[in-house]
């Protein structure tokens, strides 16, 4: 089976891109993707935020390699989760999940919106190749 991607032979393949443009910026145009921009800039611009979320991935990182040798121990565990919530605790951090669960959430509306029309969930299969059902 081939799928014909020569939008030059598909006047409607240009109309379609010109529309997934134009989707692509209204959403850039949303309150809910602006506060995700702007808290996303706080947390890159935020020196303490930086360094935590470092200490985080180390720590997430050394557990993991732990889990696969399985050393891995419950304290282990409790370190990483108790590194994870004081990140999660920090005020700049805790705005920039809640705005990009906001995000999600908006996002997953506009999906399930193109979906209805396509029969198939656009997101998922857009997004992915070789995933099990």
């Amino acid at each position: 089976m081939s799928i014909e991607t020569d939008t030059a032979a598909d006047p409607a393949g240009d109309r379609v891109e010109e529309l997934a443009t134009e989707f692509g910026e209204a959403i850039a145009e949303l309150s809910v993707y602006q506060r995700f921009a702007e808290a996303k800039e706080a947390v890159e611009s935020d020196e303490e935020a930086q360094e935590a979320i470092q200490e985080f991935e180390q720590i997430r990182e050394e557990y993991m390699m732990a889990r696969q040798t399985g050393q891995a121990s419950q304290e282990d565990l409790r370190n990483l989760q108790k590194a994870q919530q004081e990140l999660h605790d920090m005020p700049v951090m805790s705005d920039y999940l809640q705005a990009q669960n906001e995000l999600e959430l908006r996002l997953q509306e506009l999906n399930e919106m193109v979906s209805e029309e396509l029969a198939v969930d656009f997101g998922q299969k857009a997004g992915g190749c070789c995933e099990d059902d």
